[in-house]
């Protein structure tokens, strides 16, 4: 490997622990859910998904599964509920 890329990976790790210098405007993901497949979207501050119980509760499963996942990048539904 060459040296300069050890550098840039070093570098890489020392920014990922720095979790304030990230800040997500974008993201979809699809969830696997146990009876069929959602997407999820994720647009600055408000967090979606395609799923039934999404559409009356403005939080589910999937959205929450994220955010537990995400944790600590400021992708939290609380964020959401302010904009909503």
């Amino acid at each position: 490997m060459q040296s300069g890329m050890i550098g840039k990976i070093e570098k890489a790790h020392r920014y990922a622990e720095e979790r304030s210098r990230f800040e997500f405007q974008s993201m979809v993901v699809t969830v696997h859910g146990n009876n069929s497949d959602h997407t999820v979207h994720f647009d600055g501050d408000r967090w979606s998904c395609d799923c039934d119980y999404y559409q009356l509760h403005r939080a589910c499963a999937h959205t929450i599964a994220l955010e537990v996942m995400l944790d600590g990048t400021g992708m939290r539904r609380e964020q959401a509920a302010a904009v909503a």
